[in-house]
């Protein structure tokens, strides 16, 4: 069953990790993908993935943290293919340090506001201008496990999740009449470029992977393809009486 079949769906932050396997799952599932990606190497790659599964797909270059950027993102989806039914929300950045908050250095307090936070409200606000003058759509946010609970010596990256939380509430909300749908995932530890390369460098670290892997019930790390799921089951009418949901993604870390 194709569940997304002749649906327009745009994925941010879709040239790596989670957004490239949202982006190759609503591909399978029949949908015409805009791939959205600060990298546009890395966009024009999960294009190409796409086309070569017969999907028609549309590679973008895009910092959600500019304004202007994210407009244009949104109207060149619609220029091309006249509509936007669902939005996945995936772009984001992790701080390159752990420290905390008193010693937290306010550039990288602001970079993280700037893409996490104020990036994404960018994203929302133009999906759900377009969304409204055509009677409806779905969007999902990620957030993070950092979005729910503290994550010590990472201060503005809980923040920035938190307040996707609150927005993605807030927006269910305000357009639950209007056929629009907003919610939002919160995965724990991951297996994408932003956490093995990033901040803990786990790829490198075994002692740091190991205790990633042990917080998690089921003593693993997820993959990319589970979040993929839960945004497309989000988006779907599968999921048709749920909005302003933070769901957590965890491996039973927070249960």
């Amino acid at each position: 069953m194709q569940r997304f079949l002749h649906k327009i769906c745009l994925v941010t932050g879709a040239g790596s990790g989670i957004g490239k396997a949202t982006a190759l799952a609503f591909g399978r599932e029949g949908a015409k993908v805009v791939v959205a990606d600060l990298d546009l190497e890395q966009a024009e790659q999960t294009c190409q993935a796409l086309k070569a599964m017969q999907v028609e797909a549309l590679a973008i270059a895009v910092n959600i943290a500019v304004r202007a950027e994210v407009e244009a993102m949104v109207k060149a989806t619609v220029d091309r293919f006249g509509r936007l039914d669902c939005a996945v929300n995936c772009a984001g950045i992790a701080g390159p340090v752990s420290l905390p908050l008193h010693e937290y250095p306010d550039e990288y307090w602001h970079q993280q506001i700037n893409v996490n936070l104020t990036g994404t409200w960018y994203c929302m606000k133009f999906e759900l201008i377009q969304m409204l003058a055509q009677g409806g759509g779905n969007i999902v946010n990620l957030s993070s496990a950092a979005g729910l609970i503290a994550q010590p010596e990472n201060s503005p990256y809980a923040a920035s999740k938190h307040g996707v939380v609150g927005i993605t509430k807030t927006a269910a909300r305000e357009y639950a009449t209007k056929n629009i749908r907003v919610n939002a995932i919160c995965p724990t530890a991951i297996e994408t470029p932003m956490i093995m390369e990033g901040r803990r460098k786990l790829a490198h670290n075994p002692e740091a992977k190991q205790a990633a892997i042990n917080y998690q019930a089921m003593k693993r790390m997820g993959q990319p393809e589970e979040i993929a799921e839960i945004a497309l089951w989000l988006c779907s009418d599968q999921a048709s009486f749920v909005t302003g949901l933070a769901m957590p993604a965890d491996g039973g870390a927070l249960a």
